[in-house]
Formats: structure tokens, C-alpha cells, sequence
């Protein structure tokens, strides 16, 4: 049995040594991501990490927790007269998750612990949580065989005259009883999204405010992303991109399907997409900039006429994929102004994808873990565009 003890002692030391690097004093952990990366559980309240040591849990909710150095509190401003029972230090200089902490929560724990300096550690983290370890690996990988196993349902679910969301709720049920959590953990603001989306005909051309490759425009304004009740017609495609979270570390896998028939044009634009996957898989590893899977990408879709269909119409995202691991938009993320560089243990999804208009969205997305060597794809799935009939 895996000893999750040593992932969170081991995931800790590197957090303890950007607190050094960054010449702060401690860090707080709040956002319930980072509490589970280092704790193996989400709590309300406050991880509490000094650049030594097995730091500080303080609990509001839930009642009962057991964890060792877990001290209940009612409310923040208990903190500093419990360390100080403990002989341990106030922070002058506080690393906070300033990127997902609401203003009104900063300012209140920033004068409950006797107004120390604040600075973000919330891109940190990210970097960190970017590079997995063996076991996280693995969580990936088993994830994304189960995704395969729902994906390879679909044809099986699908019947005619069925909306894209009859076909969306076959397929969640299945998800749900193959073991997904249901929910679709994302990072930023206005990235709200329930099990995936779907994508058939020209709602695919919909513009949306969530920062996907592509949008929808849901059924309703106020979840405007994914599936809205077309009807899947022939000669219609329809893009599958539902979550690969069947283990807290998640994969993300795209395929297309076609209604009862194929046009050229998105057959050649679907086999574009597997060229460009293809030409990645061959060419980079670790130590290649990310800025060059965009680049190679963009390249190929120029020399084949398909610029104005590449990852959307109306509006283009200008991403060609992101790392993947507890948040489904982990760094890195695949642009052509990315400074970072794939590194060794990184899980990313690569995603090429053309709308064309009056047919709907056509590509694949595969999830891969860097390797010195080269790019090992773990969504093993049939990308070939499948016919539903």
C-alpha cells in the first residue's frame, strides 16, 4: 500500500523551501486544493507552515479532525495567542494564496495575525504541484483508463433523434457509476463547470467567457458553457470533452464523433488535429519549450489553410493545451509566449481543435506524461472521427 504519509512530508519540504527562497517567515494554506496536496483532507481553516517543521493545523470545520498539531478554532484572531502558548513565533512576513483568498478574507487574517507583510505564494504552488511524483503519476494514468472505458460506451448510449444534452446525461450516468467525483476542479475566476462539455454542430462556434479552448452556450446565461439541446442531425459533429475525474489527480481526453455521416472538410480537419499530436509526440520531451508545441501546431494548420478554424471561429483561443493533475488547468500552459519549459514528471493535454461552421468541432485532445526520453500518451483511446448511427 502507498505511504501517503511520506508524499505529504516530502510535498511539504518543497513548500518549505520556497518559503526560504522567497525569505519569508511562514505560509498559510487555505484554498482546499493545496490542503489536500499536503494533507490528504480539506478543512476549513488554516495550514500553518514555517520553513521547519510538521506546521500547524487550526480547524473550525469539521469537528473531529485527529490530524496531529490540530488545534480547533472558532475564528482567526485565536492564532497568534496559541502560537505564542506553543513558543513558536508570530510571522512578520506571511506567504498568503492571495490568488484565490477574497479581499475581505486577506485584510481579516492579515490583522488577526498582527499585520505582517503579505506576499502571494498561489503561483508557487502551482510550479510545485506542476512536476508529479510516481504516485501522483499513477492516479493520472488510472484515471484515464476509466476514461477510456466511458468514452469506448458512447456509441452504445446514442440514439436518433437525441439532443447533444440526452446524449450528455447517458453519458454522466455512466460516469458517475464508473466512479467520477462529479465535480470539474478548475483554477481562476469564471471557470465554472459541472462533469464537461459537449459540443455539437454550430453551438461549438458560441463564444463563452470560461477560459476553455472552446465554448457552448450552455442552457442557461448564467452557466453559459457546453451542450444547449441541439439535436444531433446528420452530417453534424459532436466533440466529447467530458472530465477525466475518476481519481482526485485527473486526465483530459477529447474525441469526435459524427451523425450518420462524415464531410470531407472535417474529415481533413480531424486529421490534421492527429497530425499535430502526432509531430508533438515525436518531437518533444523534457527540456523542450512549451512555446514550440504552439508553434509546431500553428505551423502545420498555416501550410493547410486552416487558421480561421483553429481552436474556435467567432472567438480563438490562443492556448494549445495545459498541465493536468488536482486542477484541470495546472502550468504549464501551451502558448506562443510561454516561457516555460516540459519538464520530467509533468502530466499535460494536448488539444488541437478546429470549429468549422455548419459542420461543428472536429480534433482530439490526449493527456501525456513528460519523460527525458519523450512523451508517454496514457489516453489510449480510438482517435479516429466514430460515426454514430
Amino acid at each position: 500500500m502507498h505511504n501517503q504519509t511520506n508524499e505529504h512530508t516530502l510535498r511539504r519540504k518543497r513548500v518549505q523551501q520556497t518559503i526560504i527562497t522567497l525569505q519569508a517567515d511562514a505560509c498559510i494554506i487555505t484554498s482546499p486544493v493545496n490542503q489536500y496536496w499536503l494533507c490528504g483532507f480539506i478543512f476549513d481553516g488554516y495550514l500553518l507552515l514555517y520553513p521547519e517543521g510538521e506546521g500547524l493545523l487550526f480547524v473550525r470545520r469539521p469537528a473531529g479532525i485527529t490530524a496531529e498539531r490540530a488545534i480547533g478554532i472558532r475564528k482567526p484572531e485565536q492564532i497568534p495567542s496559541l502560537l505564542r502558548k506553543a513558543g513558536l513565533s508570530i510571522p512578520q512576513r506571511l506567504l498568503l494564496e492571495a490568488d484565490q483568498l477574497t479581499y475581505s478574507s486577506t485584510t481579516r487574517l492579515q490583522a488577526a495575525m498582527e499585520m505582517p507583510e503579505l506576499r502571494n505564494i498561489s503561483g508557487e504552488l502551482r510550479r510545485l504541484r506542476a512536476v508529479k511524483s510516481a504516485y501522483e503519476l499513477d492516479q493520472i494514468r488510472e484515471s484515464a483508463q476509466i476514461h477510456r472505458e466511458v468514452y469506448e460506451l458512447i456509441p452504445t448510449l446514442y440514439r436518433t433523434g437525441m439532443t447533444d444534452l440526452e446524449l450528455q446525461i447517458e453519458i454522466e450516468r455512466e460516469m458517475r457509476l464508473h466512479g467520477s467525483l462529479g465535480i470539474f476542479r478548475s483554477f481562476g475566476e469564471h471557470m465554472d463547470i459541472f462533469m464537461g462539455s459537449m459540443l455539437a454542430g454550430d453551438n461549438a462556434q458560441a463564444a463563452s467567457p470560461f477560459d476553455y479552448a472552446l465554448g457552448g452556450s450552455g442552457i442557461s446565461p448564467l452557466l453559459p458553457l457546453g451542450a444547449n439541446g441541439t439535436k444531433l442531425l446528420p452530417g453534424m459533429t459532436l466533440m466529447v470533452d467530458m472530465a477525466g475525474n475518476y481519481r482526485p489527480w485527473m486526465d483530459d481526453m477529447s474525441r469526435t464523433f459524427a451523425i450518420e455521416e462524415v464531410h470531407e472538410t472535417a474529415r481533413e480537419a480531424h486529421q490534421l488535429s492527429i497530425d499535430i499530436v502526432r509531430a508533438i509526440e515525436q518531437s518533444c520531451k523534457a527540456g523542450t519549450p512549451c512555446a514550440d508545441l504552439y508553434l509546431l501546431a500553428e505551423k502545420m494548420v498555416a501550410e493547410r489553410g486552416m487558421q480561421s478554424y483553429f481552436m474556435g471561429t467567432t472567438q480563438q483561443a490562443k492556448f494549445l493545451g495545459h498541465g493536468v493533475g488536482l486542477e484541470i488547468n495546472e502550468p504549464p500552459v501551451l502558448t506562443s509566449r510561454s516561457k516555460e519549459i516540459l519538464e520530467a514528471d509533468m502530466a499535460i493535454a494536448v488539444e488541437p481543435k478546429f470549429v468549422l461552421p455548419g459542420i461543428g468541432a472536429v480534433g482530439i485532445e490526449n493527456t501525456y506524461i513528460v519523460h527525458d526520453y519523450g512523451m508517454e500518451k496514457i489516453t489510449l483511446c480510438e482517435e479516429e472521427m466514430i460515426v454514430l448511427s
